[in-house]
């Protein structure tokens, strides 16, 4: 369990120097907020409640600060009630009324400015490296996005992709953008029902895929993939393949694809559909375990705004800045890659395998660019950090200003890691969101000192708070993570969600006209929240309510244990069964000595109130291709839950959740 929660000890592992403080865009932010309204923002706190008292100025602010690119201004950041006072119901907010404006356009503006610039670098695992500058990536977006209106797409039409992170998977979406057509993208991974499970719905017009790509060491040929995408789509009219690899090392393509190199080297004056606020931008997923994944519409304006105001001024990125998130196109952490082009930051792409060459591969490529600014999901470094990988000896880090970590909790021992091995001075940011806004809600700033498994505090302009059940504001104690007023960048709509019900489902039942993230979390008297995991995933003990993230941090820290996932299961009968899955380090068994030195650790350092029922070897944990934990599906298998109603394209690996439905099985059926 976090530290700060067991023994009131507070001590910062890292903490800004006036000097970096000064140096931030948000502090620029704030004094030029101060000059405009002739107010006083001296720290992080007055700023904070500043964004989200003053939603309109703060708002407002953001788009003149960032001069967002538009052709006709928003009469104002929030419609306002009928008391002329801006309206922050939920849902239905209505930002920056009569607005037009185009994503890619702003993404794309330092080819105005900087043309020779390197804007993208694409990595791979062996070919060289690709460098593409802001004038070269504006014309590869337009010439894909003539190609687009040639075929006959509109705005509002939906262009899907098949595709790893490349330099090429941007510059498709950003054509997207350009024409005001509606994006989405899955990894190269999910296969035809994965797939169908998410594009089919959407029924896209345009299909993007790769000839094929390196990964661990060999080509994967994509070519013969292509016969069943298209048949589980049959709305796709037309396939563009990426084609980057030599014509005889993959399958040849079929008539009438288009190949992108042919596609993409026009030249053609740049044209920016010109778009109200809120019209689509892309469609991202929900995680799909028990079901059809929900289809989760963003806007332009609302990410425009979003992610200038958390890359622009949390991450504090800039032109002078070079980017890498280690991430797969699945991910929305790879729409906020592609985003930090908003701040004209360089970004980097990589498609090949994370541990290719070593463990360490994210963090050489990092050091290698000269990165200023990385962000990875918390297992990769675990992974790194369990691997005893010791990168401050092997690489020069010395550009490193911030590392930022999502997806899930970051182990108590990472934290540590980082600052003995990575860097100590590098600003560690756990941030906590999710693909529901594209952003974070909670998370790091340039501001405060950095502890131990905790999130500095809301964002700005996001009013975060913990709620007891009873809708009691709590501090100190385990509450949901709610959200009291609007952000822009909430999704406009669902798809096929007609009435809005499902929306309504998803956020607002328990609290109605708050939203509810779904994540149990502390928040601290002092401020900072400490995350606990989704609440649906609590484990409950005689009434008493905790993370499961808080047990698996002990466990994984075991030594002997790789990895760790618990659930508490109520029965149909009224009971409770908590079972403890353990993953032995490589090359082990769980004995009985580890099995008693994990109950010891469980008992000193969080409570025997929570000693499982059992503990039982497991081959891995499940995760979905995000890498977050399945503990929920797992839960309702052992609830008795059909194997059938688990999404199985979802998983990382679906023989690991095979492994956990028999289990669940031989508990149900008592064998």
């Amino acid at each position: 369990m976090n530290t700060s929660l067991n023994d009131g000890l507070r001590t910062p592992l890292w903490t800004p120097s006036e000097d970096s403080i000064r140096g931030s865009r948000m502090f620029d932010f704030a004094r030029w907020a101060e000059r405009r309204h002739g107010i006083e923002l001296p720290d992080y706190p007055s700023l904070h409640a500043w964004s989200v008292e003053q939603m309109n100025e703060f708002w407002q602010g953001v788009w003149d600060y960032f001069d967002v690119v538009a052709s006709r201004p928003g009469e104002q950041a929030l419609s306002t009630s009928e008391n002329s006072e801006a309206d922050t119901g939920m849902p239905g907010a209505q930002w920056f009324p009569g607005a037009r404006l185009n994503y890619a356009e702003n993404s794309l503006r330092a080819a105005r400015t900087r043309p020779d610039d390197v804007a993208i670098i694409g990595e791979h695992e062996s070919r060289a490296p690709s460098t593409w500058t802001w004038g070269e990536l504006e014309a590869r977006v337009a010439s894909v996005a003539q190609q687009l209106r040639d075929l006959g797409i509109v705005p509002g039409d939906r262009v899907a992709a098949v595709l790893p992170n490349l330099p090429e998977t941007a510059i498709a979406m950003l054509a997207t953008a350009s024409v005001g057509a509606v994006w989405s993208v899955v990894n190269t991974d999910f296969g035809p029902s994965g797939v169908a499970d998410r594009f089919a719905q959407i029924e896209p017009r345009v299909l993007f895929v790769v000839d094929g790509y390196e990964f661990g060491g060999s080509l994967r040929d994509m070519t013969g993939s292509y016969a069943g995408l298209l048949e589980v789509l049959p709305t796709v009219e037309q396939l563009v393949v990426v084609d980057q690899q030599p014509r005889d090392k993959v399958g040849a393509l079929p008539e009438g694809s288009l190949r992108f190199s042919e596609i993409s080297g026009r030249d053609v004056t740049p044209r920016y559909e010109q778009l109200p606020f809120d019209h689509p931008l892309w469609i991202l997923y929900s995680s799909g375990t028990t079901g059809k994944p929900k289809g989760i519409v963003h806007s332009h304006g609302g990410v425009i705004l979003e992610f200038l105001k958390a890359l622009g001024l949390h991450a504090s990125l800039g032109p002078e800045d070079i980017a890498y998130y280690a991430v797969a196109t699945t991910w929305m952490v790879w729409n906020m890659l592609v985003g930090i082009l908003l701040t004209g930051s360089r970004i980097i792409t990589y498609d090949g395998s994370p541990v290719y060459g070593g463990p360490e591969k994210s963090l050489e490529l990092a050091a290698r660019n000269g990165a200023t600014f990385f962000g990875t999901g918390a297992g990769v470094l675990a992974m790194m950090q369990r691997a005893g990988v010791v990168p401050n000896v092997s690489m020069d880090l010395s550009a490193l200003k911030s590392i930022l970590v999502t997806g899930s909790p970051l182990p108590d021992a990472t934290w540590d890691w980082v600052y003995e091995s990575v860097s100590d001075t590098v600003r560690l940011g756990s941030d906590s969101g999710g693909t529901d806004v594209t952003s974070a809600f909670i998370g790091t700033n340039p501001y405060q000192p950095v502890y131990k498994g905790e999130l500095m505090g809301p964002y700005l302009g996001v009013d975060a708070q913990s709620w007891d059940r009873e809708g009691r504001r709590v501090y100190d104690q385990v509450g949901e993570l709610v959200i009291t007023r609007p952000m822009p960048s909430m999704p406009v709509f669902f798809w096929d969600d007609p009435d809005g019900s499902r929306y309504h489902a998803a956020y607002f039942d328990m609290f109605p006209g708050v939203w509810r993230q779904g994540d149990w979390v502390t928040q601290l008297s002092e401020g900072p929240f400490v995350v606990h995991g989704r609440s649906d995933a609590t484990i409950n003990r005689g009434g008493i309510r905790m993370g499961s993230a808080d047990l698996t941090h002990v466990v994984d820290q075991v030594d002997g244990v790789a990895a760790s996932m618990v659930i508490g299961a109520e029965l149909a009968d009224g009971d409770y069964y908590m079972p403890l899955f353990v993953v032995p380090q490589p090359g082990t068994r769980l004995t009985q000595e580890l099995e008693e030195r994990i109950v010891r650790a469980i008992r000193e350092k969080i409570s025997p109130r929570y000693v499982p029922d059992e503990i039982i070897e497991a081959p891995a944990v499940p995760r979905t291709r995000t890498g977050k934990l399945l503990e929920i599906p797992v839960k309702r298998l052992f609830q008795g839950a059909d194997p059938s109603s688990v999404n199985r394209a979802t998983a990382e690996d679906a023989e690991v959740l095979d492994w956990y439905a028999e289990a669940a099985r031989k508990y149900t059926s008592g064998a």
